[in-house]
């Protein structure tokens, strides 16, 4: 279980996007070398930030609820059961992907999404979700392929990168060609 004392040592977390004026009435319960506030609670922990990502040993994402540019200050909350553990080693992250909004994302094992996706380190995750960003933002990664319906073969080369770890070269070869 974590707590105000552990919440802040190799920990991942999905904070949600709350409103500043949610701190109004609450004290605040210490400030980090870099500026960040926190406001800890008997529920989970407000942090007030204008970075999110790494903090440290840490991965804390935030879940905005528009649109936000880093450097902005922006209060996220989560709840105790919110934090999980993280390491650079251990194969801890699933990562998914929203077409609708052309996003990627990565998530924990331990948060209740898990089911049964492919594991990933960290260094890992990282270097996958650039290539799915190739794949979401562009279309030059399929300019030597031969296909009828670019949709379709984004469709099975996003599938294929969140699925193996085969990589982003060989999967294009596997797409053209058919063959593993």
């Amino acid at each position: 279980m974590y707590t105000r004392t552990n919440f802040h040592k190799h920990t991942f977390c999905l904070f949600q996007q709350v409103e500043s004026s949610t701190l109004l009435h609450l004290k605040l319960g210490y400030k980090s070398a870099s500026g960040s506030a926190y406001y800890f609670t008997e529920l989970g922990v407000y942090r007030q930030s204008n970075h999110w990502g790494r903090a440290a040993n840490c991965r804390w994402r935030l879940i905005p609820n528009s649109s936000y540019k880093n450097q902005t200050e922006i209060v996220g909350f989560a709840k105790w059961t919110d934090f999980y553990p993280n390491n650079e080693t251990e194969k801890l992250f699933f990562i998914v992907i929203d077409i609708d909004n052309n996003e990627v994302h990565f998530n924990h094992k331990d948060h209740p999404n898990y089911d049964h996706q492919l594991l990933r380190n960290a260094s890992e995750t990282a270097k996958r979700i650039k290539e799915i960003k190739i794949v979401l933002d562009a279309t030059t990664w399929a300019k030597h392929l031969v296909f009828d319906d670019f949709e379709e073969i984004k469709s099975k080369m996003l599938t294929e990168l969140i699925n193996t770890n085969e990589s982003f070269v060989n999967l294009k070869k596997i797409l053209q060609h058919g063959k593993k």
